[in-house]
């Protein structure tokens, strides 16, 4: 019998026959807001193109760095007019350079996750102390910047090693972000105990649909409110998860702000809102780890 290389972070369970459980006041859709912030090396490192030239530079690098100037707050303004919270996935090298915007993400109490040190270099490539130092130091500048200590944690690109959820845990990490595999939380396993996979889109994230496969601003808040109506229907018969990628220096752009902008009001302000738990990815975590073993898959 052919054998593929696999893993044994989860098992599989299909959908259609988990138990039931509710989020909190009943409500059957969880959803929350991830605005991605972070912070390149110039002209080295990795980076992400508008053109996808694989190549750094000044360019480039002025154009992410749109993003801590204008576009994040701009996201900020919308997320404090429509009074949603936030889940903030932050590069630890942020808070050495963009002081106002630590400010505004500890006035708001958005939920703060590890994001690495910087977008310019991912995790996989490291050896396995190099590793758990990067994940020590971007826990530790995030807790004394924000003051509190990160228990979540989303990686530079999602891209992390074999090891990465075994290190996570070790570190005391609770839950993470980087497996899209589900639309539920699921626990998997690490060598040091479980750890709770928070649902995280690659595929309603601003990074994935406007910068990597060129849909316009107007489509991808289509897709914004098409996920929506689609998993709020779902949510019927299973509790789901709602969660919403952004980038300032892509989505912050005036010409893909504006129909975005629309689309989250969409959301919010739906005639089924009463359906919906508007949350951070945090408290979805800190919920599940409340519920009775057996339910959550993994459990």
């Amino acid at each position: 019998m052919l054998k593929l290389p696999g893993h044994t972070r989860y098992g599989y369970s299909p959908i259609v026959e988990r138990k039931d459980y509710s989020w909190p006041g009943g409500k059957r859709l969880a959803f929350y807001v991830a605005l991605n912030i972070e912070h390149f090396a110039f002209g080295a490192g990795l980076g992400m193109d508008p053109v996808r030239s694989g190549q750094q530079t000044t360019r480039n690098f002025a154009w992410r760095d749109y993003g801590n100037r204008i576009g994040n707050w701009r996201l900020f303004e919308i997320l404090d007019e429509l009074k949603l919270p936030a889940t903030i996935l932050l590069n630890s090298s942020v808070c050495y350079h963009y002081p106002q915007i630590v400010e505004k993400i500890k006035a708001r109490g958005d939920d703060v996750l590890g994001h690495g040190r910087t977008n310019a270099e991912l995790l996989r490539p490291m050896w396995e102390q190099d590793e758990a130092r990067a994940i020590k130091e971007c826990t530790e500048i995030i807790e004394t910047y924000v003051g509190v200590r990160p228990t979540g944690w989303m990686g530079p690109g999602a891209l992390e090693s074999n090891i990465t959820p075994d290190l996570l845990k070790e570190a005391g990490y609770t839950h993470l972000l980087d497996w899209p595999f589900d639309d539920q939380p699921i626990w998997m396993q690490t060598r040091a105990g479980p750890l709770l996979s928070v649902p995280y889109p690659m595929e309603l994230n601003d990074a994935g649909a406007q910068a990597h496969r060129d849909h316009t601003g107007r489509q991808f808040a289509e897709m914004i409110v098409d996920q929506f109506e689609e998993l709020l229907e779902q949510s019927e018969r299973q509790p789901l998860v709602y969660a919403l990628s952004l980038h300032g220096f892509i989505v912050g752009q005036p010409f893909r702000l504006r129909p975005v902008r629309q689309a989250i009001k969409h959301c919010v302000e739906h005639k089924h809102k009463d359906r919906v738990w508007y949350t951070r990815a945090g408290d979805i975590a800190k919920y599940c780890f409340s519920l009775p073993k057996g339910l959550i898959p993994g459990s």
